[in-house]
């Protein structure tokens, strides 16, 4: 068996700690799934929105740096995944011992190549866009009381990726860095590849078919465990780490500190 590892997991704009649940039964016991759930939505439904995102990383830091020290990696689809890199980049300020052992981002476009993002859209067009990524059953727009809760969701988590700012100051990473894509996604390979140049450490970038939302489809899924299997065993075998003070077991609860 491989050596153990925690996966802190951080989710799309709109999205909770829910969508990370099967990765439990899906993952081998070696990896723990640790499902972070932002302020505002599942267990922390009645905690304030954030909407900045230098504001949501220091929160997800803080947070995660009341557990007990373990060996661990990040990984966050779409929103989650540019939350994951601002929490790798803000821990290993700490030190080689509380850093990340690899970056693992999915469906996003590399900091560097962002492009504008309008986050005061009306109801009207933030449907528009909900519809157009696909993340969202289709029958969900029918319920004007799901959409009530949804939208000012989603507004305030557009409003964390528009404030995201890429600081020049900031080194590339000295861990194992891993994207994954969408072939249909709107993320162009140009945007993908250029996260390339956030890492001094090992990189790779892996496509999948479908859009945005690729690892819904049951093949794609398939694919993306053998793919983090095959990388955090690579990753937790890293010797420059030092080793696990706690495992964490795995559990159906998500990681969700303040406020409880």
């Amino acid at each position: 068996m491989s050596a153990p590892i925690t996966l802190l997991c951080l989710p799309n704009a709109g999205g909770s700690s829910a969508m990370y649940q099967r990765w439990k039964r899906l993952l081998p016991d070696w990896i723990s799934v640790m499902p972070l759930e932002l302020p505002g939505r599942g267990r922390r439904s009645s905690q304030a929105l954030i909407c900045d995102y230098s504001a949501m990383v220091t929160r997800l830091c803080s947070e995660y740096l009341l557990l007990p020290q373990r060996t661990y990696a990040l990984f966050g689809h779409s929103m989650g995944g540019l939350l994951a890199y601002g929490m790798a980049q803000r821990l290993r300020q700490l030190g080689e011992s509380r850093a990340p052992r690899a970056l693992l981002v999915s469906a996003t476009a590399a900091p560097t190549r962002r492009g504008p993002l309008i986050s005061n859209l009306d109801d009207e067009s933030l449907i528009a866009e909900m519809r157009r990524q696909g993340g969202t059953p289709q029958e969900a727009f029918a319920s004007t009381e799901l959409m009530q809760m949804v939208l000012p969701l989603m507004r305030a988590d557009y409003q964390v990726c528009a404030s995201f700012r890429s600081d020049v100051q900031n080194r590339p990473l000295d861990i194992p860095l891993h994207v994954f894509a969408g072939r249909a996604d709107t993320n162009t390979p140009r945007q993908m590849e250029a996260w390339r140049s956030e890492t001094q450490s090992a990189f790779s970038l892996e496509w999948f078919e479908g859009g945005h939302f690729y690892l819904r489809g049951e093949r794609q899924e398939r694919q993306l465990m053998c793919a983090l299997e095959r990388l955090l065993a690579s990753a937790g075998s890293d010797q420059r780490f030092a080793p696990d003070a706690q495992r964490v077991e795995r559990t159906g609860a998500a990681i969700a500190l303040s406020g409880q």
